[in-house]
Formats: C-alpha cells, sequence, structure tokens
C-alpha cells in the first residue's frame, strides 16, 4: 500500500484535493468514482514530494489545522459532558465562522446520521483529516473511549501546533535581519556607489583594486536591479523544482545530518515528532506496526523516514523497536535507551511520551543555541561586507586628502 495525492471534481463541480491510501492509481481512480466524483489526478505522494509545491501555496484550505484542533477539543467536551455523538456534531456545526468549516462539518454528520462511524465519516473529507487522525479516532471507536481519546488526540495537535510555531518563530528574527541588511547593501551599491564613481572621475583620482571592484558591482546593481527580482523568482521556483525530486530531497536531507549543529537540532525535532506520534497511536491501541507505518510519514527528513522503514521491516520479524533503530545509527541514544526500558517494563506508549517530551526540552535548548550562535554569525558576515563597501570608497578619500596635504 502506498500514499496517493488525489484531485477530483464533485457532483457541484467543486474541486477536491486529499490523499488515499491505495494500491495503485487505479484503484484511487476507481474509489473516488465510487464516490460519485469526477477523477482528475492521481499519483503517488513520493513523485509528488512531502513538501508541497509552489502551486498549491494558493490553494484554499477547507479546515486549517488551528480548526482541526479546535473541532477535536470540542467534540471531545461534548462527549465527554455526555452529548450523543449526532448532537455533539449538529451543535459543532453552529460554530465556525467559516462555510468551508461548516461544510466539512456538516458532510461529517451526514455521514454519522446515515450509519458510518466517526472515523469512516472523517476519512471521506478528502484529506481534511490526517491518516494520523483517523486511526487514533478508530482505535477510540473500538476501545469505547472516543472522549478520552479525542482528548489526547488534540493535546498532540496543540504539541505538534506548538513544536512547529517554535520553530517558525525562531527563524523570524534571522530572516528579518538577513532582510534588512540585504535591502541596506543594494542601496548602498545601486544609489551611493555611483555617486561617489563620479566624484572620483571628475578628480581623475587613482583607483585602487578593491574599489574598482566595488564600483564595478555598484554599477552593475544600478544598470540591471530589475534583474534581481526576476532571479529571486527563478531561484524560487528552480528549489521548488528541485524540492520536488526525491533523489536531491534525500541528498539535502543527509547532507543536513551530516553538519554538526543543523544535524543534532533536526535530529531531535524529528525524534519528538516520531515519538510524540508513535505514543500516541499506541496508547490509544493502534497496533505498533501500523502506528510505525502512520508515524513514518511526520518525518519531514526522507534519511530518517528510510530508517523508521526498514526499522517496520524488522518489527515485522519479531525485532524489538530500540533494536530496530538502533541498525540505523541514526537516533539518539538516549531516546532508543529509554524506548528499551519501555518494552522491557510494558509501557511503551507512556515512555515514547517521555521521550517526546524530553526531546522537545532539548529541542528548545538546541534552538536557542543555534539561535545564539546564528545571530550574531550574520550580523558579523553582514556587517563586514557593508564595512568592505565602506572602506572601499573612503580608502581614495583617504589618499586624495594626503595628496593635495
Amino acid at each position: 500500500m502506498a500514499q496517493f495525492r488525489y484531485q477530483a471534481l464533485s457532483a457541484s463541480g467543486e474541486s477536491l484535493y486529499g490523499q488515499m491510501e491505495a494500491a495503485s492509481a487505479e484503484e484511487v481512480i476507481g474509489r473516488l468514482q465510487e464516490a460519485g466524483h469526477i477523477p482528475v489526478e492521481a499519483r503517488r505522494s513520493d513523485e509528488v514530494a512531502s513538501a508541497v509545491s509552489w502551486t498549491t501555496w494558493f490553494q484554499r484550505k477547507t479546515l486549517g489545522p488551528e480548526q482541526v484542533l479546535q473541532f477535536t477539543e470540542q467534540l471531545s467536551t461534548l462527549l465527554g459532558a455526555g452529548q450523543p455523538l449526532d448532537r455533539a456534531l449538529a451543535i459543532l456545526l453552529d460554530l465556525p465562522e467559516s462555510n468551508d468549516a461548516k461544510k466539512i462539518i456538516a458532510n461529517v454528520r451526514d455521514g454519522v446520521r446515515g450509519g458510518s462511524s466517526l472515523s469512516a465519516a472523517l476519512e471521506q473529507q478528502h484529506g481534511v483529516f490526517s491518516r494520523l487522525y483517523v486511526s487514533t479516532v478508530r482505535a477510540g471507536e473500538v476501545g469505547g473511549s472516543l472522549h478520552e481519546t479525542l482528548a489526547r488526540l488534540a493535546d498532540y495537535l496543540e504539541r505538534s501546533r506548538s513544536l512547529r510555531a517554535r520553530v517558525v518563530n525562531a527563524l523570524i528574527y534571522p530572516a528579518i535581519l538577513v532582510a534588512i541588511i540585504s535591502l541596506s547593501l543594494l542601496f548602498l551599491l545601486g544609489y551611493v556607489v555611483p555617486q561617489f564613481q563620479q566624484m572620483y572621475e571628475g578628480l581623475g583620482a587613482q583607483l585602487p583594486l578593491l574599489t574598482k571592484v566595488v564600483l564595478g558591482v555598484g554599477n552593475i546593481v544600478r544598470g540591471f536591479w530589475w534583474l534581481l527580482p526576476i532571479a529571486l523568482v527563478a531561484l524560487l521556483m528552480w528549489l521548488d523544482r528541485k524540492r520536488r525530486d526525491p533523489a536531491w530531497r534525500r541528498a539535502l536531507d543527509a547532507w543536513m545530518l551530516r553538519r554538526k549543529l543543523l544535524g543534532s537540532l533536526v535530529v531531535r525535532l524529528e525524534t519528538a515528532r516520531l515519538a510524540r506520534t508513535l505514543g500516541t497511536l499506541v496508547r490509544n491501541g493502534v497496533p505498533l506496526l501500523q502506528a510505525l507505518t502512520i508515524a513514518r510519514n511526520v518525518l519531514g527528513n526522507r534519511v530518517l523516514a528510510e530508517a523508521v522503514d526498514v526499522a517496520t521491516d524488522e518489527v515485522k520479524t519479531g525485532s524489538g523497536l530500540s533494536h530496530a533503530l538502533t541498525r540505523r545509527d541514526l537516533f539518539p541514544r538516549l531516546a532508543l535507551q529509554m524506548v528499551q526500558v519501555g518494552e522491557e517494563s510494558g509501557e511503551l506508549d507512556g515512555m515514547l511520551l517521555k521521550v517526546a517530551d524530553t526531546f522537545d526540552r532539548e529541542t528548545a535548548q538546541a534552538m536557542d543555541r543555534f539561535l545564539t550562535a546564528l545571530v550574531p554569525a550574520l550580523t558579523v558576515a553582514m556587517s563586514l561586507v557593508v564595512g568592505v563597501v565602506i572602506l572601499a570608497i573612503i580608502i581614495p578619500l583617504y589618499d586624495l586628502t594626503n595628496s593635495i596635504g
């Protein structure tokens, strides 16, 4: 079985995007047709790429991560208060402000009223709810503790959201710093430097090599500044195309892991994500092999995801999870030892969640150390570049002053 991304049209002409697990693209097309939709495209996820291409950045999301989290928390609360599932979904239908969100919840409610289980109704929403989400809900239905399962699922979604937000927020300041200094440098080269060139030409001054180079770059920036946004767009499109190339993406992920600081940060981040996903699924009754298959898809680094694939195959043959993960020597030793303790004590789910908590903290500490080193390094590097430009302009002025004196 493999993951497929698909595009289809509903009976009303609405564009539908989502993911489906199937043996082939033909099976995906057949299932879409059985649901009354018109298939447009069905391709393996690894051909499309784990990261969404630039053309999908502008596609409207029917139910965003924040809304999924809110839906999960509210449904858990209502079920815990004794409300029947149908009644709880009817109450939730009146809460969202977005018409798209209301439509999704209405579809789920109609599916439940038609005799489907909640997990089946969620699975029919064209990829709005992830495989992890659907599998966890299905396990909660089988175990008879749906509201508790939804509460733990909401906690998982909240922690995952916080982890993503922490990473994004940590990179905002360095990005702004680079952008401001880069714009200042372009202004200096494109406007200020050419003014000095006119002055030096009028004085007939002999210019050193460094000054000639800087003046030449300034002329290029001033004369061809309009090429910069075109080059930037072309670079982004090239990177997006390369990012959708599995071989290139894997080579990049392997290169990142080999970097001392960056690799350590990536491993800690991915370990926390994998452990929390596995722990949440196993605690909610999902079999370990199925949980590994699902958890593998939450990893952004392909090298680590391949290590989980290898471990899954070994677990199928009876190997322990900790032993299977140790074979590739990619995950932190502390995490593997904690997993081994969990297996030996029969508390694998609890120990996996402790691993996640431990490496969440380590990720935060590593991120702080990384930023502590990154921001000054960027500041010094960019300041040196600006300083060289200013020095190249000032040197001829000192030479002229000395010659006059």
